[in-house]
């Protein structure tokens, strides 16, 4: 065993996840991949093959995908949300900027539970455009998903299709990234991880979005709900350590991974976390130029510029349930262990 898989075994032991599948490596392809654990407590032993719900990991494939319409003259980062959306056009939001949106400093507030209080799309979306501003935008970087389902719209209007197509159009299909899907049919339900036996439904969620706001929203968000498997997210780790092969011309691509808000509290790129000098999620073992995302359920990708390697993590930390926070220690470790892999490709489950 790889000292990777050693470490996701240990984890899985542990409690902090039911299974984990995982690699690491560049333009070029993994240098480390394998799987671990089972698919839920008790169930089968994982193949390689499963679909894992990538929540908020949603939102940077959603930022590709717009800032391929800006490549396309579709969107400009200096549009506003009233340039696109008739109706916020009377609302605080109206003058916020696709940048903003981007990079988290819309003043929009994100980590709100709509779905409560409002469990049809119609009354969601409207609960979305209803929110008060918490910040004046281009102030704080404040994380936000209500912003990231403005974009979604956004992205939608602009160009006149669902935005679960676009992603599709724009950056699935480009990176081959066939089984990279909102809402996964009967199949890929059957190959899905188990997510959280959450409160809400009453059950226990496995191949429908874990996140309840994009659940209400139909399953198709720009904040959550995209499924994948390994496979497919080391298609898009090579492309993004490969400085978006495939996806974006090199000065677009550069511009989206470059820090945005360094004169805020956070570093910020467009749709991707910076790191930060404090609290990253992977650490400090990646260069301060890395960038990437993670997922509520236990999922991440980030890439470090410095030496052109990516790492894909994938579990479900949430299974069975979302309390603890086991998921930090491991995501450190696992960055840790990657940043100092040999360059020598080897493949372990």
């Amino acid at each position: 065993m790889s000292a990777l898989a050693e470490l996701l075994a240990a984890a899985r032991d542990r409690r902090a996840f039911s299974g984990a599948a995982w690699s690491v490596g560049t333009a070029e392809g993994p240098l480390d991949r394998g799987w671990t654990g089972t698919g839920s407590r008790g169930g089968p032993a994982l193949d390689g093959d499963e679909l894992w719900d990538l929540a908020s990991v949603t939102k940077p494939v959603v930022g590709l995908t717009v800032m391929a319409l800006v490549e396309q003259g579709a969107l400009a980062l200096d549009h506003t949300v009233g340039d696109h959306l008739p109706e916020y056009r009377s609302s605080d939001k109206s003058g916020v900027t696709m940048h903003q949106l981007l990079t988290h400093t819309s003043g929009i507030p994100g980590q709100t539970p709509l779905y409560r209080d409002h469990p049809t799309r119609p009354s969601l979306l409207d609960a979305v455009r209803r929110l008060p501003l918490t910040a004046e935008p281009g102030t704080r970087v404040q994380y936000s998903s209500a912003g990231f389902i403005l974009l979604g719209l956004i992205a939608e209007a602009a160009s006149g299709e669902p935005l679960d197509v676009l992603v599709e159009r724009l950056v699935c299909g480009p990176l081959g990234m066939e089984h990279t899907v909102f809402r996964p049919d009967a199949g890929g339900r059957a190959r899905a991880v188990a997510t959280e036996d959450c409160p809400w439904r009453g059950r226990v969620v496995t191949g429908e979005v874990h996140d309840e706001n994009a659940a209400v929203l139909g399953g198709i968000g720009g904040h959550a709900g995209l499924f994948a498997p390994l496979a497919d997210m080391e298609r898009l780790g090579s492309a993004l350590a490969a400085g978006g092969r495939g996806l974006l011309r090199p000065d677009t691509f550069a511009l989206m991974t470059a820090g945005h808000t360094d004169e805020l509290d956070l570093r910020r790129a467009l749709a991707w976390q910076g790191q930060d000098p404090v609290d990253s999620p992977v650490g400090g073992s990646f260069s301060p130029t890395a960038f990437g995302h993670t997922g509520f359920t236990g999922t991440s990708v980030w890439v470090d510029p410095a030496t052109g390697r990516y790492a894909v993590l994938l579990t479900n930390r949430v299974h069975p349930t979302r309390d603890g926070d086991g998921i930090t220690a491991v995501r450190h470790a696992f960055h840790d262990e990657a940043a100092t892999l040999p360059a020598a490709p080897r493949s372990v489950s």
